[in-house]
Protein backbone atom coordinates (compact mmCIF):
# COMPACT_ATOMS: atom_id res chain seq x y z
CA UNK A 1 0.00 0.00 0.00
CA UNK A 2 1.67 3.03 -1.17
CA UNK A 3 0.47 5.17 2.07
CA UNK A 4 1.94 2.63 4.71
CA UNK A 5 4.98 4.86 4.52
CA UNK A 6 3.41 7.61 6.08
CA UNK A 7 1.82 5.55 8.88
CA UNK A 8 4.46 6.94 11.36
CA UNK A 9 4.72 9.10 14.28
CA UNK A 10 5.76 12.72 12.76
CA UNK A 11 3.01 12.29 10.40
CA UNK A 12 0.49 11.46 12.53
CA UNK A 13 1.38 14.27 14.61
CA UNK A 14 1.41 16.71 11.80
CA UNK A 15 -2.12 15.28 11.05
CA UNK A 16 -3.40 16.59 14.79
CA UNK A 17 -2.21 19.48 14.93
CA UNK A 18 -3.12 20.99 11.21
CA UNK A 19 -6.84 19.40 12.44
CA UNK A 20 -6.37 21.76 15.52
CA UNK A 21 -5.12 24.45 12.92
CA UNK A 22 -7.78 24.28 10.28
CA UNK A 23 -10.94 23.22 11.72
CA UNK A 24 -11.87 26.83 13.34
CA UNK A 25 -10.89 28.19 9.72
CA UNK A 26 -13.69 25.58 7.92
CA UNK A 27 -16.22 26.49 10.45
CA UNK A 28 -15.69 30.41 10.45
CA UNK A 29 -18.06 31.62 7.39
CA UNK A 30 -21.14 30.05 9.07
CA UNK A 31 -20.00 30.85 12.85
CA UNK A 32 -19.97 33.95 12.20
CA UNK A 33 -23.25 33.98 10.60
CA UNK A 34 -25.05 32.25 13.60
CA UNK A 35 -23.05 34.67 15.82
CA UNK A 36 -25.25 37.63 14.86
CA UNK A 37 -27.91 36.13 13.59
CA UNK A 38 -30.54 37.46 16.18
CA UNK A 39 -29.11 40.60 16.61
CA UNK A 40 -31.20 43.12 13.72
CA UNK A 41 -30.59 42.46 10.83
CA UNK A 42 -28.50 39.96 11.81
CA UNK A 43 -28.14 37.78 8.54
CA UNK A 44 -26.96 40.56 6.87
CA UNK A 45 -24.70 41.08 9.03
CA UNK A 46 -23.25 37.76 9.24
CA UNK A 47 -22.44 37.84 5.76
CA UNK A 48 -20.71 41.03 5.84
CA UNK A 49 -18.55 39.50 9.18
CA UNK A 50 -18.10 36.37 6.65
CA UNK A 51 -17.03 38.79 3.60
CA UNK A 52 -14.80 40.69 6.24
CA UNK A 53 -13.22 37.53 7.74
CA UNK A 54 -12.43 36.28 3.96
CA UNK A 55 -11.31 39.71 2.44
CA UNK A 56 -8.46 39.18 5.76
CA UNK A 57 -7.42 35.78 4.18
CA UNK A 58 -6.89 36.99 0.71
CA UNK A 59 -4.96 40.75 1.66
CA UNK A 60 -2.92 38.87 4.19
CA UNK A 61 -1.99 35.66 2.20
CA UNK A 62 0.63 36.82 -0.17
CA UNK A 63 1.98 39.16 2.43
CA UNK A 64 2.75 36.67 5.33
CA UNK A 65 3.55 34.06 3.15
CA UNK A 66 6.46 36.02 1.45
CA UNK A 67 7.78 36.55 4.86
CA UNK A 68 7.76 33.12 6.19
CA UNK A 69 11.79 31.77 6.43
CA UNK A 70 11.86 28.17 5.65
CA UNK A 71 14.50 27.38 8.38
CA UNK A 72 12.83 28.79 10.77
CA UNK A 73 9.01 28.72 10.05
CA UNK A 74 7.67 27.40 13.56
CA UNK A 75 7.54 31.17 14.68
CA UNK A 76 6.25 32.62 12.42
CA UNK A 77 3.46 30.15 12.16
CA UNK A 78 3.13 30.16 15.78
CA UNK A 79 2.34 33.98 15.68
CA UNK A 80 -0.29 33.32 13.05
CA UNK A 81 -2.53 31.29 15.02
CA UNK A 82 -2.16 33.12 18.47
CA UNK A 83 -3.79 35.84 16.28
CA UNK A 84 -6.20 33.71 14.88
CA UNK A 85 -6.60 32.10 18.43
CA UNK A 86 -7.38 35.46 19.83
CA UNK A 87 -9.94 36.58 16.91
CA UNK A 88 -12.45 34.16 17.21
CA UNK A 89 -11.52 34.02 20.77
CA UNK A 90 -12.87 38.01 21.26
CA UNK A 91 -15.63 37.15 18.82
CA UNK A 92 -17.13 34.76 20.73
CA UNK A 93 -16.45 36.09 24.54
CA UNK A 94 -18.08 40.04 22.79
CA UNK A 95 -21.07 38.63 20.30
CA UNK A 96 -22.89 42.34 21.17
CA UNK A 97 -19.91 44.47 20.29
CA UNK A 98 -20.35 47.11 17.74
CA UNK A 99 -20.19 45.74 14.22
CA UNK A 100 -17.37 47.98 13.62
CA UNK A 101 -15.47 45.59 16.49
CA UNK A 102 -16.89 42.59 15.05
CA UNK A 103 -15.67 42.98 12.10
CA UNK A 104 -11.90 43.88 13.24
CA UNK A 105 -11.95 40.86 15.18
CA UNK A 106 -13.42 38.93 12.37
CA UNK A 107 -10.26 40.65 9.87
CA UNK A 108 -7.41 39.73 12.33
CA UNK A 109 -9.07 35.85 12.72
CA UNK A 110 -8.54 35.69 8.73
CA UNK A 111 -5.72 37.45 8.31
CA UNK A 112 -3.35 35.90 11.35
CA UNK A 113 -3.20 32.03 10.53
CA UNK A 114 -4.12 32.49 6.75
CA UNK A 115 0.12 31.37 6.05
CA UNK A 116 -0.47 29.06 8.46
CA UNK A 117 -1.42 26.42 6.18
CA UNK A 118 0.88 26.82 3.19
CA UNK A 119 3.83 26.72 6.18
CA UNK A 120 2.20 22.98 7.49
CA UNK A 121 2.10 21.75 3.61
CA UNK A 122 5.78 22.79 2.87
CA UNK A 123 6.57 21.29 6.41
CA UNK A 124 4.34 17.93 5.37
CA UNK A 125 6.89 17.69 2.42
CA UNK A 126 10.09 18.38 3.85
CA UNK A 127 9.20 15.14 6.72
CA UNK A 128 8.51 12.53 3.97
CA UNK A 129 10.79 10.76 1.70
CA UNK A 130 10.87 12.48 -1.93
CA UNK A 131 9.26 9.35 -3.18
CA UNK A 132 6.30 9.67 -1.37
CA UNK A 133 5.49 13.29 -1.72
CA UNK A 134 2.52 13.13 -3.80
CA UNK A 135 0.75 10.51 -1.16
CA UNK A 136 1.57 12.89 1.16
CA UNK A 137 -0.03 16.06 -0.41
CA UNK A 138 -3.26 13.22 -1.32
CA UNK A 139 -3.10 12.14 2.55
CA UNK A 140 -3.48 16.21 3.62
CA UNK A 141 -6.03 16.43 0.48
CA UNK A 142 -8.49 13.60 2.38
CA UNK A 143 -7.67 15.60 5.79
CA UNK A 144 -9.10 18.84 4.38
CA UNK A 145 -12.15 18.29 2.26
CA UNK A 146 -12.86 15.54 5.76
CA UNK A 147 -12.61 18.61 7.73
CA UNK A 148 -14.37 21.14 5.31
CA UNK A 149 -16.95 18.16 5.18
CA UNK A 150 -17.51 18.50 9.23
CA UNK A 151 -16.94 21.75 10.38
CA UNK A 152 -20.59 23.37 8.70
CA UNK A 153 -22.23 20.71 10.52
CA UNK A 154 -20.15 20.80 14.19
CA UNK A 155 -20.60 24.90 13.82
CA UNK A 156 -24.49 24.46 13.36
CA UNK A 157 -24.92 21.92 15.78
CA UNK A 158 -23.07 24.08 18.23
CA UNK A 159 -24.57 27.01 17.42
CA UNK A 160 -28.32 26.07 17.94
CA UNK A 161 -27.50 23.58 20.84
CA UNK A 162 -25.02 25.20 22.89
CA UNK A 163 -25.04 28.96 21.84
CA UNK A 164 -24.01 31.17 19.11
CA UNK A 165 -20.93 32.15 20.43
CA UNK A 166 -19.55 28.59 21.80
CA UNK A 167 -18.41 27.73 17.67
CA UNK A 168 -16.33 30.79 18.21
CA UNK A 169 -14.97 30.06 21.58
CA UNK A 170 -14.43 26.39 20.48
CA UNK A 171 -12.18 27.62 17.59
CA UNK A 172 -9.79 29.73 19.47
CA UNK A 173 -9.48 26.92 21.64
CA UNK A 174 -8.36 24.86 19.09
CA UNK A 175 -6.32 27.61 17.64
CA UNK A 176 -4.61 27.86 21.07
CA UNK A 177 -4.23 24.13 20.95
CA UNK A 178 -2.99 23.70 17.16
CA UNK A 179 -0.20 26.86 18.72
CA UNK A 180 1.03 24.20 20.94
CA UNK A 181 1.62 21.70 19.20
CA UNK A 182 3.65 23.41 16.18
CA UNK A 183 6.74 22.20 18.98
CA UNK A 184 6.10 18.66 18.58
CA UNK A 185 6.83 19.44 14.84
CA UNK A 186 10.12 20.01 13.13
CA UNK A 187 11.34 23.74 13.20
CA UNK A 188 11.15 24.19 9.38
CA UNK A 189 12.17 22.69 6.29
CA UNK A 190 15.50 22.47 4.41
CA UNK A 191 15.81 25.19 2.22
CA UNK A 192 18.88 26.81 -0.08
CA UNK A 193 20.51 29.65 1.31
CA UNK A 194 18.51 32.91 0.76
CA UNK A 195 19.75 34.98 -2.18
CA UNK A 196 19.43 38.70 -2.87
CA UNK A 197 18.97 38.93 -6.44
CA UNK A 198 15.06 38.28 -6.47
CA UNK A 199 15.73 34.63 -8.06
CA UNK A 200 13.07 33.30 -5.51
CA UNK A 201 10.24 36.28 -6.43
CA UNK A 202 11.19 35.63 -10.29
CA UNK A 203 10.07 32.22 -9.43
CA UNK A 204 7.07 32.90 -7.79
CA UNK A 205 6.01 35.37 -10.83
CA UNK A 206 6.64 32.77 -13.58
CA UNK A 207 4.62 30.36 -11.79
CA UNK A 208 0.88 32.73 -12.24
CA UNK A 209 -0.65 30.27 -14.64
CA UNK A 210 -0.69 27.77 -11.75
CA UNK A 211 -2.56 30.41 -9.33
CA UNK A 212 -4.79 31.95 -12.40
CA UNK A 213 -5.91 27.78 -12.97
CA UNK A 214 -6.18 27.16 -9.41
CA UNK A 215 -8.31 30.34 -9.41
CA UNK A 216 -10.39 28.76 -12.31
CA UNK A 217 -10.85 25.42 -10.02
CA UNK A 218 -12.26 27.56 -7.10
CA UNK A 219 -15.33 29.03 -9.31
CA UNK A 220 -16.51 26.21 -9.87
CA UNK A 221 -16.66 25.36 -6.20
CA UNK A 222 -17.84 28.71 -5.28
CA UNK A 223 -21.14 27.64 -8.12
CA UNK A 224 -21.85 24.29 -6.56
CA UNK A 225 -22.11 25.88 -3.21
CA UNK A 226 -23.64 29.21 -3.65
CA UNK A 227 -26.39 28.36 -6.54
CA UNK A 228 -27.28 24.78 -5.79
CA UNK A 229 -30.31 25.80 -3.12
CA UNK A 230 -31.75 28.41 -6.11
CA UNK A 231 -31.17 25.77 -8.21
CA UNK A 232 -32.85 23.09 -6.74
CA UNK A 233 -35.82 24.80 -6.05
CA UNK A 234 -35.87 26.10 -9.52
CA UNK A 235 -35.68 21.84 -10.26
CA UNK A 236 -39.25 21.79 -7.79
CA UNK A 237 -36.53 19.60 -5.20
CA UNK A 238 -36.38 19.89 -1.61
CA UNK A 239 -33.91 22.68 -0.38
CA UNK A 240 -33.24 20.42 2.07
CA UNK A 241 -31.27 17.68 -0.21
CA UNK A 242 -28.51 20.83 -0.59
CA UNK A 243 -26.56 19.68 2.01
CA UNK A 244 -26.26 16.00 1.40
CA UNK A 245 -25.76 17.19 -2.24
CA UNK A 246 -22.89 19.23 -1.33
CA UNK A 247 -21.15 16.30 1.20
CA UNK A 248 -21.72 14.33 -1.59
CA UNK A 249 -18.90 16.23 -3.48
CA UNK A 250 -17.06 16.68 -0.45
CA UNK A 251 -16.81 12.31 0.01
CA UNK A 252 -16.02 12.47 -3.67
CA UNK A 253 -12.92 14.98 -3.41
CA UNK A 254 -12.20 12.36 -0.50
CA UNK A 255 -11.99 9.44 -2.86
CA UNK A 256 -10.35 11.44 -5.34
CA UNK A 257 -7.67 12.28 -3.21
CA UNK A 258 -6.82 8.43 -2.19
CA UNK A 259 -7.42 7.15 -5.55
CA UNK A 260 -4.41 10.19 -6.85
CA UNK A 261 -2.30 9.11 -4.31
CA UNK A 262 -2.26 5.49 -4.95
CA UNK A 263 0.55 5.85 -7.88
CA UNK A 264 3.83 8.06 -7.34
CA UNK A 265 3.33 8.89 -10.80
CA UNK A 266 0.36 9.45 -13.50
CA UNK A 267 1.09 9.65 -17.37
CA UNK A 268 1.71 13.51 -19.21
CA UNK A 269 3.50 16.46 -17.59
CA UNK A 270 1.72 17.89 -14.17
CA UNK A 271 0.28 20.92 -16.59
CA UNK A 272 -1.29 18.56 -18.54
CA UNK A 273 -3.21 16.80 -16.16
CA UNK A 274 -4.05 19.97 -14.19
CA UNK A 275 -5.98 21.60 -17.45
CA UNK A 276 -7.25 18.25 -18.53
CA UNK A 277 -8.75 17.65 -14.40
CA UNK A 278 -10.28 21.21 -14.48
CA UNK A 279 -11.90 20.81 -17.69
CA UNK A 280 -13.52 17.48 -16.47
CA UNK A 281 -14.49 19.32 -13.27
CA UNK A 282 -15.94 22.42 -15.44
CA UNK A 283 -18.10 19.19 -17.65
CA UNK A 284 -19.58 17.67 -14.46
CA UNK A 285 -20.44 21.08 -13.10
CA UNK A 286 -22.18 22.04 -16.30
CA UNK A 287 -24.34 18.92 -16.02
CA UNK A 288 -25.21 20.20 -13.16
CA UNK A 289 -27.56 22.92 -14.32
CA UNK A 290 -28.57 20.63 -16.92
CA UNK A 291 -29.94 17.11 -15.63
CA UNK A 292 -32.95 16.65 -13.91
CA UNK A 293 -33.54 15.31 -10.90
CA UNK A 294 -31.73 15.13 -7.25
CA UNK A 295 -30.25 11.98 -8.45
CA UNK A 296 -28.62 12.86 -11.56
CA UNK A 297 -27.61 16.48 -9.51
CA UNK A 298 -25.63 14.11 -7.00
CA UNK A 299 -24.16 11.53 -9.54
CA UNK A 300 -22.83 14.71 -11.22
CA UNK A 301 -21.35 16.73 -8.17
CA UNK A 302 -19.73 13.41 -7.35
CA UNK A 303 -17.98 13.25 -10.32
CA UNK A 304 -16.97 16.35 -10.47
CA UNK A 305 -15.43 16.05 -6.79
CA UNK A 306 -13.70 12.88 -8.18
CA UNK A 307 -11.64 14.82 -10.08
CA UNK A 308 -11.38 18.30 -8.08
CA UNK A 309 -9.35 17.01 -5.76
CA UNK A 310 -6.48 15.62 -8.01
CA UNK A 311 -6.89 18.90 -9.82
CA UNK A 312 -5.49 20.73 -6.97
CA UNK A 313 -3.03 17.96 -6.35
CA UNK A 314 -1.37 18.62 -9.71
CA UNK A 315 -1.62 22.01 -8.53
CA UNK A 316 0.09 21.77 -5.68
CA UNK A 317 2.98 19.21 -7.18
CA UNK A 318 3.65 22.07 -9.80
CA UNK A 319 4.29 24.48 -7.52
CA UNK A 320 7.48 21.98 -6.02
CA UNK A 321 8.66 21.84 -9.50
CA UNK A 322 9.05 25.56 -10.48
CA UNK A 323 9.48 27.24 -7.08
CA UNK A 324 12.59 26.76 -5.23
CA UNK A 325 12.22 25.49 -1.50
CA UNK A 326 12.12 29.14 0.40
CA UNK A 327 9.60 29.74 -1.68
CA UNK A 328 7.44 27.44 -1.31
CA UNK A 329 5.56 27.80 1.39
CA UNK A 330 4.82 31.90 -0.53
CA UNK A 331 3.44 29.88 -3.23
CA UNK A 332 1.69 28.04 -1.36
CA UNK A 333 -0.27 30.99 -0.14
CA UNK A 334 -0.08 33.01 -3.31
CA UNK A 335 -2.03 29.94 -4.43
CA UNK A 336 -4.63 30.01 -1.54
CA UNK A 337 -5.20 34.12 -2.09
CA UNK A 338 -5.84 33.03 -5.99
CA UNK A 339 -7.95 30.84 -5.09
CA UNK A 340 -10.11 33.16 -2.57
CA UNK A 341 -10.50 35.64 -5.14
CA UNK A 342 -11.67 33.02 -7.88
CA UNK A 343 -14.44 32.09 -5.15
CA UNK A 344 -15.50 35.68 -4.37
CA UNK A 345 -15.33 36.35 -8.01
CA UNK A 346 -17.69 33.70 -9.18
CA UNK A 347 -20.04 33.91 -6.31
CA UNK A 348 -20.07 37.56 -6.55
CA UNK A 349 -20.87 37.17 -10.25
CA UNK A 350 -23.53 34.28 -9.46
CA UNK A 351 -25.06 36.35 -6.78
CA UNK A 352 -25.77 39.11 -9.71
CA UNK A 353 -26.95 37.00 -11.81
CA UNK A 354 -29.49 35.01 -10.22
CA UNK A 355 -31.46 38.51 -9.82
CA UNK A 356 -31.85 38.61 -13.72
CA UNK A 357 -31.62 35.15 -15.06
CA UNK A 358 -32.42 31.20 -13.59
CA UNK A 359 -30.05 29.57 -11.60
CA UNK A 360 -29.42 27.10 -14.46
CA UNK A 361 -28.16 30.16 -16.34
CA UNK A 362 -26.36 31.67 -13.67
CA UNK A 363 -24.15 28.01 -13.34
CA UNK A 364 -23.55 27.90 -17.09
CA UNK A 365 -22.39 31.85 -17.23
CA UNK A 366 -19.77 30.47 -14.15
CA UNK A 367 -18.62 27.87 -16.47
CA UNK A 368 -17.95 30.05 -18.91
CA UNK A 369 -15.55 32.54 -16.14
CA UNK A 370 -14.07 28.95 -15.50
CA UNK A 371 -13.38 28.29 -19.22
CA UNK A 372 -12.01 32.13 -19.62
CA UNK A 373 -9.64 31.55 -16.92
CA UNK A 374 -8.54 27.98 -17.79
CA UNK A 375 -7.84 29.43 -21.55
CA UNK A 376 -5.35 32.27 -19.73
CA UNK A 377 -3.59 29.63 -17.65
CA UNK A 378 -2.93 27.27 -20.91
CA UNK A 379 -1.79 30.40 -22.99
CA UNK A 380 0.79 31.45 -19.39
CA UNK A 381 1.77 27.43 -19.24
CA UNK A 382 2.86 27.10 -22.76
CA UNK A 383 5.27 30.60 -22.50
CA UNK A 384 6.74 29.28 -19.39
CA UNK A 385 7.46 26.18 -21.20
CA UNK A 386 9.04 27.46 -24.00
CA UNK A 387 11.60 29.99 -21.73
CA UNK A 388 12.58 25.97 -20.78
CA UNK A 389 16.09 26.09 -19.12
CA UNK A 390 15.33 29.94 -18.10
CA UNK A 391 12.16 29.28 -16.21
CA UNK A 392 14.58 26.48 -14.16
CA UNK A 393 17.14 28.27 -13.84
CA UNK A 394 15.30 30.55 -11.73
CA UNK A 395 13.43 27.94 -9.95
CA UNK A 396 17.25 26.09 -8.69
CA UNK A 397 18.73 26.25 -5.62
CA UNK A 398 21.90 28.47 -5.84
CA UNK A 399 23.83 26.25 -3.33
CA UNK A 400 23.47 23.06 -1.04
CA UNK A 401 20.32 22.87 1.32
CA UNK A 402 20.63 22.97 4.71
CA UNK A 403 19.60 20.31 7.34
CA UNK A 404 16.57 21.80 9.68
CA UNK A 405 16.84 20.79 13.01
CA UNK A 406 13.67 19.83 15.64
Amino acid sequence: MPYRELLTRPVLTWCAVTTLARLPVAMAPLALVFLVRERPGGYSLGAVLAAVYVVGEIVSAPVLGLRMRAERARPQMAGGLAVGAAGFAGLGLAPGAHPAVLGGLAFLAGAGPVAVSAGLRALLTGMVPERTVTQALSLESMLTFGIWAAAPALATGLALGAGPAVPLLLQGGLMALGLAGLWLLPAGWASEPQRKDGTARRALLAAWPVYVLGAASLTLLALAELVLPALLEQRGIGIGWAGPLLAGFSLGSVAGSFLYGLRPHWPGPLAVQSLVLVLAVTAGVALVALVPGALAIGAALVAAGLLQAPAMLTRNLALRRVLPPSALAAGYSIMYAAVGAGYAASGTLAGGLLKVVAPSTAILWGVGLTLLLVAVAAVGERRLVRRGPAAQEAAEPAEPVRKVRR
